[in-house]
Order: structure tokens, then C-alpha cells, then sequence
């Protein structure tokens, strides 16, 4: 079985409230097997324009793992508060083949 994968794009619009929702995440994160591979590490837009400055990858045992816990009960609350303290584009994703991450 393939890994699954969640790239988020993030705008932080709120550092407190943005720092109490990681603090919160990150265990969600962990009870569903899954690890975080980048949390914004240094990086440059190459091509195109970046709304979203912050990424996150994160890794799962599989996509169907990835989806369990975008969609889980403990997940709902913190993805859905009134005033979020981030914008965000968040893509679960499978992967079919070894990943190579480069810039050519």
C-alpha cells in the first residue's frame, strides 16, 4: 500500500491562535500514524506567484489514513473554529511513484 500525503499552503493571519491550533493538531496528526516531513523549512517561489507562504507536508500510511483523519472527529473542531487563525489549501494526495523532490 502506498503512502498518502497532505500538502497545506497556509497563510497565517493570527500567530497566537495559529500557534494554539499546531499545539493541537500535531497530536491528531500522531494519533493517525501520521509524521510531519516539512514545516516550512527555507524556500523560494521559483515560477508563479505564493499567496500562501507557509507549507506543510505531512505522511501517512496510506491515502485512505490521510483522508480518516482530515475527515476525523477530533480533527473537526480545530479545522472548523469560528475566526480561523490561518487560511489554507489543504490537498490529500496518493502516491503512486518514489517522490523526488528537485528544482530544475
Amino acid at each position: 500500500m502506498s503512502s498518502g500525503y497532505v500538502i497545506a499552503q497556509i497563510k497565517v493571519t493570527n500567530q497566537e491562535k495559529y500557534k494554539e491550533y499546531v499545539e493541537k493538531v500535531t497530536s491528531i496528526v500522531e494519533k493517525f500514524d501520521g509524521e510531519y516531513l516539512i514545516r516550512n523549512g527555507e524556500h523560494q517561489v521559483v515560477e508563479g506567484e505564493s499567496n500562501f507562504p507557509r507549507i506543510v507536508l505531512l505522511k501517512f500510511p496510506s491515502y485512505e489514513r490521510a483522508i480518516e483523519w482530515y475527515n476525523s472527529k477530533e480533527y473537526e473542531p480545530v479545522k472548523k473554529k469560528p475566526n480561523p487563525p490561518n487560511k489554507a489549501i489543504i490537498k490529500p494526495m496518493a502516491a503512486a511513484l518514489p517522490i523526488a523532490l528537485f528544482i530544475g
